[in-house]
């Protein structure tokens, strides 16, 4: 896969929508502030916005897909009202204690790869953003890199990250500064 798009996989909530535990309501969602710009200068930059979450609250039973659907366009409408469009949006709704295993839930690599599949994307260009360390544990096997933000449970990580020579960011924002002005080669 190393003729199509870069891509930034991103996690949903903590890092582009302010994190609300087990968010099912549209009117409950809101940008974490400067997320749209970020995302902006990727698109900009030729990036991919693909949307990477897991959503074991529908396993839990707590909301249903259709429930997801809604506040997944909801956060398309805001982030359009401000010129960004995401390519797509792939989530798992699965949760081992209720469902059982699955290849879909972070840290597992079956979203990513499904989407560099779909999209034609080049995983050896692309990075993993998310506020926990398992949205960014698949970059190692899809030859990409991770970036954690410490905006939702990201600062409670940010420790563990940093032990693990993981880079850190204050918000998206930061983390998009760090992706465009990075002149190492992509991981082999």
């Amino acid at each position: 896969m190393s003729d199509g798009r870069p891509a930034a996989f991103l996690d949903r909530d903590g890092t582009i929508l302010v994190e609300k535990n087990y968010l099912a309501d549209p009117a409950s969602a809101e940008l974490i502030p400067g997320a749209a710009e970020a995302l902006h200068r990727l698109q900009d930059a030729g990036y991919a916005l693909v949307v990477v979450s897991n959503q074991s609250g529908i396993a839990r039973g707590l909301y249903g897909e259709r429930d997801y659907r809604l506040v997944d366009e909801h956060m398309r409408g805001l982030l359009r009202a401000r010129g960004v469009e995401i390519d797509a949006s792939y989530h798992c709704p699965h949760h081992p204690d209720y469902t059982g295993a699955c290849d879909c839930r972070k840290p597992a690599p079956g979203l990513f790869l499904r989407a560099i599949r779909d999209l034609e994307l080049d995983a050896g260009r692309s990075w993993l953003i998310g506020d926990r360390l398992r949205d960014l544990e698949p970059a190692a096997t899809l030859g990409a890199r991770g970036i954690l933000v410490r905006t939702g449970y990201g600062a409670g990580e940010a420790g563990d990250a940093a032990a693990r020579g993981t880079p850190v960011a204050d918000d998206l924002g930061a983390a998009v500064d760090a992706m465009l002005s990075d002149s190492r080669p992509p991981s082999a």
